[in-house]
């Protein structure tokens, strides 16, 4: 029946335009008329008609002018009228305040999408399926690496060691099935994955090898070692970005480590791949945007260092409308008003009123205000950049010392990276550059390479490569975006692997670059403020020379002159002829 019905739509849409240019058709055309009645009229009339045809041709092309001034001042204030209803209190797409959803929902949310198929091993991948229609020329890109023709025939010794493995998951023994998913795992890396193993494909095995590891997350969860899961989570969305329980167990990682903005974007990816990859069941959707929205009100309450606003709009924000968002959180925030500024190129969303079957979704201004207005600026610095760095240094072309790392550490990893985390939580995509985000997580890996914080920087590092993997399927990506991706992926994974070259990383590369421009912005700004103070100073003391030569000059003048008292007492002299 929904076939015939869009097969309908499609027949009904052809026919539409031919009968708008039938109608077209069916319109005399008035000019050609015109012509042949001016041929038919005497040629002393001509010019007359002519006159009067123009005369009318430019009233009707003055009235023309008026009523599209006329609609656009209407559409103007219509669009003017729509954003301040916007703003106003009542209107629903504005937050509610925090409505804390309980912890117990969030275990039972958990406990339906997260720790899934525990009864029986399911190859969880093989529900991964190409969605028909709109779906897959959304996302074109994700067309090869989403489908799934069948699942793939596995090893036999790996199928034992898994079934053993799920057994003492079931038993409750989680440490001892944890083991055994281990060595699946290195079975898997070894090359016994599949049944035939020269004739399966790099995604079979990848997809075979993302299950083991989301069997490692669930475990080390049920252990209580979400540090030991974390890993783990990042890997299985590398190796299988398409699946969104992948992305939903992450986020349950970093729930329990409590990393809320990091667990809100996870959740957030979760839900869009849920649609994309043909999810139809909207219980689902909504428990994924429930707790999408869970980890979002509880970042927000556990953040002391700043606050956030997001304002709904509909075009684009001019200034004295940013002004005035700025105002409305000064009043509503009065405690983070050391720096106030909202993200410029941020097309923001929020689960209560997004809705991936129809977009665009409701998008949203982010306003930030802070208690540090030091940390504000570099936020605000940083946003307006289309690639991030985090670079501070006083002497950025010398060798970073240790001291210079513990506190480079101090301000990025402590107080920068926490709300740029929070910023993501509700930015699906990137219009500067699909990369920023993997960009500033290789930025942090390298500041903890620096301190020599090994364990910390591998999961960075694993981070960045999952959301390196994802990029393609939440957004449309240009060749040089596409280029970028593959050289940080690579230069990611040698990192990771240990592998030591002359060649430098990509990412260090453009931290050069940036600080590079940020000296000859510098260098430009100190040279531009020098030239000014020295032009003030030529003028000051271009005026006080003036002035010191008007007053020798007045003075001169005086002295010249003979007061009346002085011309009475001076003797006077007899003329003698």
């Amino acid at each position: 029946m929904s076939g015939w019905n869009e097969t309908s739509q499609q027949k009904h849409a052809n026919k539409k335009p031919n009968i708008a240019a039938n109608k077209l058709n069916d319109i005399p055309e008035a000019p050609q008329e015109v012509k042949k009645h001016l041929r038919d009229v005497a040629v002393e009339n001509m010019e007359r008609i002519k006159m009067a045809e123009n005369k009318k041709e430019n009233q009707s092309n003055d009235a023309d002018r008026a009523s599209r001034k006329r609609k656009s001042e209407t559409n103007e204030k219509l669009t003017e009228k729509k954003e301040a209803a916007m703003l106003e209190p009542g209107n629903r797409l504005i937050p509610a305040p925090l409505s804390h959803i309980p912890l117990k929902t969030l275990l039972d949310i958990e406990m339906k999408l997260v720790y899934i198929d525990e009864e029986e091993i399911s190859f969880e991948f093989a529900e991964v399926v190409m969605p028909a229609g709109r779906r897959s020329a959304h996302r074109g890109c994700a067309t090869t690496a989403m489908s799934a023709p069948s699942v793939p025939q596995v090893n036999n010794q790996l199928q034992v060691a898994l079934w053993d493995a799920s057994d003492r998951y079931r038993q409750k023994n989680y440490a001892v099935a944890a083991a055994q998913f281990a060595t699946a795992l290195e079975l898997c890396s070894k090359g016994v994955a599949t049944g035939k193993p020269f004739d399966s494909s790099p995604e079979d095995i990848s997809s075979i090898a993302s299950f083991i590891e989301t069997k490692l997350v669930t475990c080390y969860l049920k252990l209580g070692k979400p540090d030991l899961a974390l890993s783990h989570s990042h890997r299985s969305i590398f190796l299988n970005p398409a699946y969104f329980r992948n992305h939903l167990r992450q986020a349950a990682v970093f729930r329990c480590l409590e990393r809320y903005s990091e667990a809100a974007r996870s959740a957030m990816i979760a839900d869009y791949m849920y649609w994309l990859t043909g999810g139809t069941e909207q219980h689902i959707s909504k428990l994924i945007k429930l707790y999408w929205q869970a980890m979002i009100e509880e970042a927000i309450t556990r953040e002391e260092s700043f606050s956030v606003m997001y304002t709904p709009f509909v075009t684009k924000v001019k200034v004295d409308k940013t002004d005035k968002i700025k105002d409305t959180f000064a009043k509503k925030h009065p405690d983070y008003v050391e720096h106030i500024y909202t993200d410029p190129h941020g097309l923001h969303i929020l689960p209560q009123t997004t809705e991936w079957s129809s977009p665009p979704p409701q998008q949203y201004l982010l306003t930030l205000g802070f208690r540090n207005k030091h940390i504000g600026k570099i936020l605000e610095k940083l946003s307006s950049r289309k690639l991030p760095i985090f670079s501070d240094r006083k002497a950025p072309f010398s060798p970073i010392t240790e001291e210079e790392s513990r506190r480079h550490w101090e301000t990025v990893g402590k107080k920068i990276v926490p709300v740029m985390d929070f910023i993501r939580s509700t930015k699906l995509t990137d219009n500067f550059c699909a990369c920023s985000r993997v960009i500033e997580k290789l930025h942090y890996a390298s500041i903890l390479g620096q301190l020599q914080q090994v364990t910390e920087q591998s999961q960075v590092i694993n981070q960045a490569m999952a959301e390196l993997a994802s990029i393609p399927y939440l957004q449309d990506i240009s060749q040089q975006d596409a280029e970028l991706l593959q050289s940080l992926m690579a230069d990611a994974m040698d990192t990771l692997e240990g592998r030591r070259s002359d060649k430098e990383r990509v990412w260090n590369k453009i931290e050069k670059i940036g600080i590079i421009e940020d000296f000859l912005y510098q260098v430009e700004d100190s040279y531009l403020k020098n030239k000014r103070l020295r032009a003030a100073r030529r003028e000051k003391m271009k005026m006080k020379r003036l002035q010191n030569t008007q007053q020798q000059s007045l003075g001169n003048t005086k002295l010249s002159l003979t007061s009346p008292k002085d011309m009475a007492t001076q003797p006077t002299r007899k003329l003698t002829l």
